[in-house]
């Protein structure tokens, strides 16, 4: 028996502002890997250990406006990963940085209410999205975003757009 996949991801979060350029999210010396658990070795090391340590503890990120802004690099989400961060709660995101969240296998997610809500509260908590349903739990309440399109919740589903590429090969007998 086949169980459904897990849509609905969350913890502890760590917030953080406006305009997060990928250049603090993974500085540019580290993209010689790309290796997602050695990347988070490096994740928002411009900010200093604390907040690389918070990092950690977090299972989702939570920003303002235009997350992701900067250079188009897949290591700006895959180093999240790395660190355990199972989501990107955001006002709005980089066309490119959301793109490349989906694509290895991190939720991103517009919902300046959720984000609004978790700032009410102290900027401090846990978040929980539910990418299947269209929602985000936070103390503040639940709110609606429009729906991933079912291309988005298989490649989530499947952990990113490689493993779904090579699941949908595989189902096909083009790859063994």
């Amino acid at each position: 028996m086949t169980t459904a996949p897990e849509t609905r991801v969350g913890g502890k979060t760590i917030t953080f502002g406006d305009d997060v350029n990928t250049d603090v999210i993974i500085p540019g010396r580290y993209l010689v890997s790309i290796d997602p658990v050695e990347l988070a070795e490096h994740a928002f090391e411009p900010l200093g250990p604390e907040v690389q340590k918070e990092l950690k503890a977090s299972r989702v990120v939570v920003a303002g406006r235009n997350f992701g802004c900067g250079s188009a690099r897949e290591q700006a989400a895959s180093c999240l990963t790395g660190a355990g961060v199972r989501a990107v709660v955001a006002t709005s995101f980089s066309r490119v940085f959301f793109r490349n969240a989906i694509n290895t296998g991190l939720v991103a997610v517009e919902c300046p209410q959720a984000v609004d809500a978790l700032a009410a509260a102290g900027g401090r908590g846990e978040m929980w999205v539910d990418y299947d349903q269209g929602t985000v739990e936070t103390a503040g309440g639940t709110f609606g975003f429009a729906p991933y399109p079912q291309g988005l919740r298989e490649i989530l589903q499947d952990g990113g757009l490689i493993p779904h590429l090579m699941r949908s090969f595989a189902q096909e007998g083009t790859v063994r």
